[in-house]
């Protein structure tokens, strides 16, 4: 196991902001980073590690809003989503005020991952799987030497993402979870957007949406 996970719970919606750690390395990569900036740099510190880059799964604003100011206050590139998630990057500002969070700024990552991108922390690699259906460009970060995947808002502990989101997809997000997902194994280890953690065969045995009896 090379790979530790540090939760930072960020903004009223509870988001999961996961600190990813290279323990050989001592680098980090901040997914999901929605708000709460100083709650993240405190965790950053504590920890004793060097930030590398910013991941997102996915354009909604808790997942997503506290990435520009994080980005440039650390110095470092933010890669991810799919770029079909452009549509929602650009109506952050929009986001912010349906919402009520503070006001967000739109912009564009460093890099837009595609299925099958690998993205590095330390010496740590990780699968890129664009799952959608939550949003079109949703994408789910995935280490097979460590068992684990971060799966944002499409797949949740006894739940699943909605799809009642502009340009959401039920069909697409079921297919995703059972065709990209569930067929890592049983003992991979996911951390959801909200919620606690659970294992792709804890859900396939009782998840009411996704699970073999649904």
């Amino acid at each position: 196991m090379t790979l530790k996970v540090l939760l930072v719970p960020v903004t009223p919606f509870e988001q999961n902001c996961s600190i990813l750690i290279c323990e050989e390395t001592l680098k980090a990569a901040i997914v999901d980073p929605g708000g709460d900036l100083p709650r993240i740099l405190q965790a950053l510190s504590n920890a004793n590690v060097t930030p590398e880059k910013i991941l997102l799964t996915h354009g909604h604003i808790d997942h997503c809003a506290g990435a520009p100011a994080l980005s440039k206050e650390l110095n470092i590139p933010i890669e991810g989503p799919h770029e079909a998630e452009r549509f929602w990057l650009e109506q952050l500002p929009m986001q912010s005020q349906r919402f009520g969070f503070p006001q967000a700024e739109s912009f564009e990552p460093n890099r837009w991952l595609v299925d099958g991108d690998q993205v590095t922390v330390g010496n740590v690699h990780l699968d890129v799987k664009h799952c959608p259906g939550h949003t079109p460009g949703h994408v789910v970060f995935y280490s097979a030497n460590d068992s684990l995947a971060v799966v944002g808002d499409v797949l949740f502990a006894g739940s699943i993402g909605r799809t009642d989101f502009p340009r959401g997809n039920h069909a697409d997000l079921i297919r995703a979870i059972k065709e990209k997902l569930f067929p890592l194994g049983d003992d991979i280890v996911f951390v959801p957007g909200h919620g606690p953690t659970s294992t792709f065969g804890q859900e396939r045995k009782t998840n009411p949406y996704v699970g073999d009896g649904a």
